[in-house]
């Protein structure tokens, strides 16, 4: 496993991250069992991976208190992060909204910990921005929460230039959380050159477009109505066989060096100038096995070029 500093901390993580949404069970499908989520968290640990990534709103809890049982006796090996924001209804466990005032994130924060079931999160993180948030007052809290020995470090998701311009200058941020891969690629121009600049770590969530990159879809594949994919555009029609075509190509790029296109997406995010981090949803061990091989895979100028050609040529996105 390969690992990096994440922005100004003292934190190493490993550059393969454990992502923690199919954990929470809902909008991944009816397949995600929780005796097997923990043994993939406990596979992956084996494999050298340190950084493992939730949400409050993740299941809305399930999925932070399926990661507190798995991190039992293994706590010292770990680097928890999650994040708040998120507003559901208790009944209906929809979402409803936003909200990053002090006092939400601060109960927020409580409550993570408590499912949890630890006494410090390493990376607490804001989970979005919205028009009118009250970004200096979360920022704040944030420091409070850190000066109370509740988080270690500040970390923000889906954060533009000017939200994070407004929060450094009342709080230290170390990480940005913002959605990247070959197919989805609008932080390149203003936010990843930000964060270099400004010496904040990239957890980049979604390196393999939602198991689109994985390269075991085939033409004609459909999902259950509890899949989030069964209304992606990018799963759908044209556009899928687009995707397809991309994905038959890139296949023989992995395949000359003895990898899986699963692996050559991974390999791709952590190849690029700003990225710390990525982070791979995994629903059983097997899939973190593949994708933590993608670590410390070098690809050569020629490779990337290959890589830029084929998304352009099939309009795939």
């Amino acid at each position: 496993m390969e690992y990096r500093k994440l922005g100004d901390s003292e934190l190493e993580v490993s550059v393969i991250g454990y992502g923690c949404w199919a954990m929470g069970k809902r909008f991944w499908g009816d397949d995600v069992d929780d005796e097997e989520s923990i043994r993939a968290v406990h596979r992956a640990l084996e494999l050298g991976i340190t950084l493992f990534d939730t949400a409050d709103v993740y299941g809305m809890g399930h999925s932070e208190r399926v990661l507190g049982e798995a991190l039992k006796g293994h706590r010292d090996e770990m680097i928890i992060a999650t994040k708040g924001a998120r507003v559901w209804d208790e009944e209906t466990l929809e979402v409803t909204g936003s909200d990053i005032s002090a006092g939400h994130m601060i109960k927020a924060c409580n409550d993570s910990l408590a499912r949890l079931g630890i006494d410090c999160i390493d990376l607490y993180q804001v989970h979005t921005s919205y028009e009118g948030a009250p970004i200096e007052e979360c920022a704040e809290a944030l420091v409070n929460l850190q000066q109370e020995g509740k988080i270690r470090y500040i970390g923000v998701s889906n954060y533009s230039v000017p939200d994070m311009q407004r929060h450094i200058a009342t709080a230290p941020l170390i990480s940005l959380q913002p959605p990247y891969n070959m197919l989805t690629r609008g932080i390149e121009e203003e936010i990843l050159p930000f964060c270099i600049e400004h010496n904040i770590g990239t957890l980049v969530y979604g390196p393999m477009a939602q198991g689109l990159l994985s390269g075991k879809y085939r033409e004609g594949a459909t999902w259950p109505e509890s899949d989030m994919r069964h209304n992606s555009p990018r799963f759908q029609g044209e556009q899928f066989e687009r995707n397809l075509a991309a994905i038959e190509r890139l296949k023989a790029i992995a395949q000359a060096d003895g990898k899986t296109v699963a692996q050559l997406a991974v390999a791709w995010c952590l190849n690029q100038p700003g990225v710390t981090v990525a982070l791979c949803g995994v629903k059983r061990p097997s899939q973190i096995e593949e994708t933590a091989a993608a670590a410390g895979w070098k690809l050569s100028d020629d490779e990337l070029a290959q890589i830029d050609c084929i998304i352009t040529e099939t309009g795939a996105g």
